[in-house]
């Protein structure tokens, strides 16, 4: 079987023959059409996470996928050989930029029926995040006022969607180049982040979704109202999280000492800081599979690099100014998208 494999940390991503996939009992076998081209590939490959998601090298990166069941294992129920699904694997098992992949049939879902392959591979892990932010962390309600930051982003781009969906008033930044299109989205209020300073013009918000960090974090954090949420998924992780992964106790306390002077100016000022680290869910793709059949959703799909470019579509990706979800696509026959048009 072909795939795509880092042997080093910062090392280049190669292409490599490599075992066929073990089908566990409830495991189903995916023949991958698509997958998803994701910051989080870069930051594995770089090394930048090796702490926090220690994997043994080589490795097979690629986090999310579409393709057709090509074979189930004996207790898998709710799937069949023929069936077209899309998945975001377990991060214990990640490994789409392959041909095949076994996938646990919880972190499965039937592909929303009115997109393409490529159309659904672009939307797993970043609709997973936006899902986990808006409604599992955030419980967005009718009325309130969400603030989405790279609103032309793969997040962004599926957040504003979402949260307008469940009844907010959106506003999101963004490039004056790209105001158009995220409004096009659902975005009430754009400010353009190369002219405007979101912290002079926004106020009295109830929920923050942080793709950037640093110095963008903490002024997210002045924007909110008292009892606000800022939800980040750049970081820097928290003690929640820590636990949730089941880090040892040195590195436990390592990471609540790098997310300390955020929580604690939150806590000045009467707010709140999460961090996010999306998780698989079957269930919650079926979700958002049906929010995409309804019309409520829709892939944003940047560009398309076939199967053989996968390093190079890597490449491209880190360099940002893709609107948008970038895809590899292991048919011929490559889909194009009229969101095709880059950030500025």
């Amino acid at each position: 079987m072909k795939a795509f494999v880092v042997t080093k940390y910062k090392g280049p991503l190669q292409e490599s023959d490599v075992p066929e996939p073990v089908v566990g009992e409830r495991d189903v076998l995916v023949r991958v059409e698509a997958a998803g081209l994701n910051q989080l590939d870069e930051k594995i490959r770089t090394g930048e996470f090796k702490q926090l998601l220690p994997y043994r090298l080589p490795l097979i990166l690629g986090n999310d996928l579409a393709g057709v069941v090509i074979e189930v294992g004996p207790k898998v129920q709710s799937f069949k050989p023929g069936d077209e699904v899309f998945a975001r694997p377990d991060k214990d098992r990640i490994g789409t930029f392959a041909e095949r992949i076994a996938v646990t049939e919880a972190d499965l879902a039937l592909k929303p029926a009115t997109i393409s392959m490529t159309e659904a591979a672009s939307m797993p892990l970043v609709a997973l995040t936006a899902w986990q932010a808006l409604v599992e962390r955030a419980n967005v309600q009718p009325g309130q006022r969400v603030l989405i930051h790279a609103g032309a982003g793969g997040v962004g781009s599926i957040a504003i969607q979402l949260a307008k969906h469940l009844g907010a008033t959106v506003a999101t930044t963004a490039s004056a180049r790209n105001a158009d299109f995220v409004r096009a989205l659902g975005a009430d209020t754009v400010i353009d982040y190369h002219n405007e300073d979101f912290e002079q013009v926004l106020h009295s918000y109830d929920v923050v979704l942080d793709s950037l960090g640093g110095e963008n974090l903490k002024k997210s954090l002045r924007v909110l109202k008292p009892g606000g949420k800022a939800i980040g998924i750049s970081g820097p992780p928290d003690p929640a999280f820590a636990r949730e992964i089941g880090l040892n106790p040195l590195l436990r306390l390592a990471i609540t000492g790098l997310s300390s002077s955020i929580r604690r100016q939150a806590r000045k000022l009467g707010v709140s800081y999460e961090f996010l680290f999306m998780h698989a869910s079957g269930d919650q793709l079926r979700n958002i599979a049906e929010l995409v059949d309804d019309g409520a959703l829709r892939p944003v799909l940047g560009q398309v690099f076939p199967f053989e470019e996968t390093p190079q579509g890597l490449r491209t990706l880190s360099k940002g100014g893709i609107r948008g979800k970038a895809v590899i696509s292991n048919t011929r026959n490559l889909e194009t998208s009229t969101d095709t048009r880059t950030n500025p």
